[in-house]
């Protein structure tokens, strides 16, 4: 720890963020949404690639690229179309396997990197996620005066704080899909499915 970043900043930040990620959000519709239909491992696939999008965002911050994250603008509202339309390809993938139960089996590796980059570029997209960071990060710190030691410190709370939160969620919605089984695969595919349409819509609409 050094001056700019004693222990008592660091555990408030990672209370708030603890808290933030517990709320309601887009992010932890897909975290579910992938680990009911797909099983744990793709739920924390999804969180994984929330949480690098969070630690670029805090880097961002951290280091004052305000300026290059303006200039960014034009090419976010590509992001998010891109974001949407692979959101929209992976819920129509999850309609038509709505017949089969949820996968319990060994995991294929193409889904694992679906899942990731769906959580990936559901953060990237969400310009708010930005601006919040940029607004959020000083009330908690001097940014002017962190160091890259200290980033590293506050990119590791956003790991253990935000990926935990969503790990849970993950947990949870993955056993929902095992308790109903093979009976009940064909409607939770469908309620993913939907799901991950509102993700779409929502990230196309920079909610």
């Amino acid at each position: 720890m050094t001056d700019a970043l004693p222990w008592s900043a660091l555990i408030s930040l990672t209370a708030a963020m603890v808290i933030l990620a517990a709320l309601p959000s887009v992010s932890v519709l897909a975290v579910t949404a992938r680990a009911a239909s797909h099983g744990f491992l793709h739920g924390a696939a999804a969180a994984l690639g929330i949480v690098l999008a969070d630690i670029l965002f805090i880097m961002l911050a951290i280091f004052g690229l305000a300026a290059l994250a303006g200039t960014l603008g034009e090419w976010m509202l590509l992001v998010r179309i891109a974001g949407a339309l692979y959101l929209t390809w992976l819920a129509w993938s999850l309609w038509r396997a709505a017949g089969g139960a949820v996968a319990s089996g060994p995991t294929d590796t193409v889904s694992l990197w679906a899942s990731f980059s769906a959580g990936l570029f559901i953060t990237l997209g969400d310009q708010k996620a930005l601006l919040f960071y940029f607004g959020f990060f000083p009330a908690f710190l001097d940014l002017d005066a962190l160091s890259w030691a200290d980033a590293l410190w506050v990119s590791l709370v956003a790991l253990v704080a935000v990926g935990s939160v969503k790990l849970i969620y993950a947990a949870l919605a993955a056993r929902v899909g095992r308790v109903l089984g093979a009976t009940g695969g064909r409607w939770l595919n469908r309620l993913a499915a939907l799901m991950l349409l509102g993700v779409a819509a929502a990230v196309l609409s920079g909610l």
